[in-house]
């Protein structure tokens, strides 16, 4: 059950919208969606950049991981997120494996995908995240945006 690619790269910020112009003015970013995700406590701001995605961070609650994470270590870096064909299968595949989950099942993510995280103390100090795409996984960043504004 191995990653079939990198889906994102999570960046912890403060700033969301200021976050999002550096990425759109200076790396080329595109914005495809923001999202309120209130079950962790976060507003996400996720930018295409090939067929990958920035997935910004910032916390709407204090006691949220990410507000804890911003405390502890300021911005940057929270965790990887790979792609994968079936997020039950790879945390059964992970388990089997002996690696600790933070999920032991897969549960709701953003834009409509399945997700599990791997604990980063089984992955040398990285939160990974594994991430099952949607019906739309075939589709371009432009269907994808198409298709969710619909």
């Amino acid at each position: 059950m191995q990653p079939t690619e990198i889906d994102h790269v999570a960046i912890a910020v403060l700033d969301l919208d200021a976050a999002i112009r550096y990425y759109r003015d200076t790396v080329g970013a595109t914005l495809i969606q923001r999202e309120l995700i209130e079950s962790d406590g976060v507003e996400e701001a996720l930018l295409a950049v090939a067929d990958s995605y920035i997935q910004l961070l910032t916390p709407t609650t204090t006691d949220s991981p990410v507000a804890r994470f911003l405390d502890r270590h300021g911005e940057g870096l929270h965790h990887l997120g790979f792609r994968v064909e079936s997020c039950a299968d790879a945390v059964k595949h992970y388990q089997d494996q002996g690696v600790t989950m933070v999920d032991l099942t897969p549960r709701p993510g953003s834009r409509g995908t399945s997700v599990a995280f791997v604990s980063p103390k089984s992955s040398f100090g990285t939160l990974i995240e594994l991430v099952e795409e949607p019906h739309t996984a075939h589709l371009s960043h432009d269907e994808v945006d198409q298709d969710l504004r619909n």
